[in-house]
């Protein structure tokens, strides 16, 4: 996505596409996300404002998976201006999309609109051809025949979404909100996504790598109850080094039970978890309104030193601390 210095009077265009048999909850997390003052609450000026409009990709009453119509104010024509092309989960995939649909969709990617395909949406992406030589992903119940049917693009089924600038592809139903909070994050900041998140109340941020589904439920126990009490005192502490061992004396287990009850919790490893923590806090001392020196922020974050900071930083988010700085700080 384009980047936005003045979030409070650019207005990003938005085209969220809509077709016969749509699931109503696809089409709506786009719309929730990025609609009219996205959701209940407070808001305030410098918000970042949208101009979404959804899209009828063919013409009458679009039926929905859930018993009732929709008629969008909009066709494809709108997707000639839109910054931001968001298509949700496909209906069938086994259905070749209309040529007009495909042909809307690489005329929008060839103007330099970034394109974003939700679950099964990343179908349409791929048969426009514009997944070819990259990396995506989709629901993980459709990841192998996805694989096989367009063995041009590196599917990872694995991941919740995969960015790859001016695509972007995700998993299956959640994931499709963790997308668009991503894309929020990406173009206005955390604090712009994290105001979203808490007025839809779903967690701010689920890194793409994070896998889509746990195989086996995990009942609930005593001691994961101790331990997310123990996250959030380490949340509190990220500018202090912290140790598998100290965690899980602190949690008063084995290194071995800690760590499989952690994962079980958390999905990943605690030095993992701690690093997606310490950049996320990196993230928001960046965005104050009173500068901070990148090495106070690194020691605030607890990565010790400004180089670590860097290096870590760079990876995760493709940018310096300082270039963050000043497309996102709230100064």
């Amino acid at each position: 996505m384009p980047a936005a210095a003045n979030t409070a009077i650019a207005r990003h265009r938005i085209a969220v596409l809509a077709f016969d048999r749509i699931s109503p909850f696809h089409l709506a997390v786009p719309c929730a996300v990025f609609g009219h003052e996205q959701g209940p609450g407070p808001h305030t000026a410098a918000e970042p404002q949208f101009d979404l409009r959804v899209c009828a990709a063919e013409p009458g009453l679009l039926r929905t998976t859930a018993g009732f119509a929709v008629q969008p104010a909009y066709g494809l024509e709108a997707l000639k201006t839109a910054q931001t092309v968001i298509v949700p989960s496909w209906r069938d995939p086994a259905e070749a999309a209309p040529p007009a649909l495909l042909k809307a969709l690489r005329a929008a990617h060839q103007r330099g609109a970034q394109l974003v395909g939700l679950c099964l949406g990343a179908y349409l992406l791929a048969q426009a051809g514009l997944l070819d030589g990259r990396r995506a992903t989709t629901h993980w119940a459709y990841a192998q025949d996805f694989a096989e049917r367009f063995p041009a693009i590196r599917v990872e089924p694995d991941v919740l979404y995969i960015d790859e600038g001016d695509v972007l592809s995700s998993a299956g139903t959640a994931a499709g909100i963790d997308a668009c909070l991503h894309l929020l994050r990406s173009q206005y900041g955390v604090a712009a996504a994290n105001r979203v998140a808490r007025r839809l109340v779903v967690p701010p941020q689920r890194q793409g790598g994070q896998a889509q589904y746990i195989e086996q439920a995990v009942p609930v126990t005593a001691r994961d109850s101790a331990l997310a009490f123990v996250l959030d005192d380490l949340r509190a502490t990220l500018n202090q080094p912290h140790s598998l061992d100290s965690v899980a004396a602190r949690a008063l287990m084995s290194r071995r039970s800690f760590s499989r009850h952690f994962r079980q919790l958390t999905g990943g490893t605690l030095g993992d978890w701690l690093l997606r923590e310490r950049l996320a806090l990196a993230q928001r001392l960046l965005e104050q309104e009173e500068p901070r020196s990148i090495e106070e922020v690194a020691a605030l974050a607890g990565f010790g030193s400004a180089v670590s900071l860097r290096h870590h930083f760079g990876r995760a988010f493709g940018l310096a601390p300082t270039a963050w700085r000043r497309s996102f700080s709230a100064g």
